[in-house]
């Protein structure tokens, strides 16, 4: 009887764990979930701010770097006097976010970025530097273009796991030949789900920022058309 008790308590505790949604081979240190660990930076980065007089813990980026990868925390200057040491899922620590700050003149915010993003974009970027061009399969809209990835070497089409859903995202080039992922499924399902009104002309990407820990980074601005649907907004 005990021996079923003892089994019953082991399953149970591997329920739990898998029922989290984490990938498998993440190690054990990295199953905490991100909320927690998030909630430890944002409390360390407050005591900062406060301690500092206004100055936050982060690191200095060009002034046109993406609004998503502007202010990433610079834990070096929180570790070890606020927080013991680089959350367990951090670049700094081997994993897959980077920390960042949102909202920083008005309310600080801590925000995640994924990095597994980067890197697909960073294997494009070198395979068009190494065949010296994207070529163009599809025009998306105005400036905006899909590549032909065949043309580039790669057996199919790319896409990156979406930080938000199971979905695959897709990725679009604009005219100068820089790489973006397409958040327009994501976008148009916040509009849907959530009965969201926005204005034509005005930078929806915050229903995501709004709504989930992860930012969409490597992005181009969207509006709504009149429609109610997602659609990119490049400057003229």
């Amino acid at each position: 009887m005990k021996n079923i008790k003892l089994l019953a308590t082991i399953l149970l505790g591997i329920l739990v764990l898998t029922g989290c949604g984490y990938k498998s081979g993440q190690q054990p240190e990295n199953l905490l979930p991100y909320e927690d660990q998030l909630m430890v930076v944002q409390n360390a980065v407050n005591s900062f701010r406060e301690d500092s007089g206004g100055l936050l813990p982060i690191k200095t980026r060009d002034m046109g770097t993406d609004q998503y990868i502007k202010y990433p925390i610079d834990f070096t200057k929180i570790v070890p006097r606020y927080i013991g040491k680089s959350p367990a899922n951090s670049y700094e620590a081997g994993g897959i976010y980077q920390y960042v700050l949102m909202d920083v003149e008005e309310n600080p915010t801590v925000k995640l970025v994924d990095l597994r993003i980067a890197e697909t974009l960073r294997d494009i970027n070198y395979r068009k530097g190494i065949n010296g061009y994207g070529p163009i399969a599809e025009i998306i809209g105005e400036g905006v273009y899909k590549l032909d990835y065949k043309k580039m070497g790669y057996k199919s089409e790319l896409s990156v796991q979406s930080p938000y859903s199971d979905t695959q995202l897709p990725l679009v080039a604009t005219g100068d030949g820089k790489m973006f992922v397409d958040y327009s499924i994501e976008l148009n399902r916040m509009l849907q789900d959530n009965k969201t009104k926005v204005k034509p002309g005005e930078d929806i990407r915050h229903l995501l920022t709004d709504n989930f820990a992860i930012v969409p980074a490597y992005s181009l601005p969207y509006t709504v058309n009149e429609q109610n649907e997602p659609i990119f907004m490049l400057a003229k």
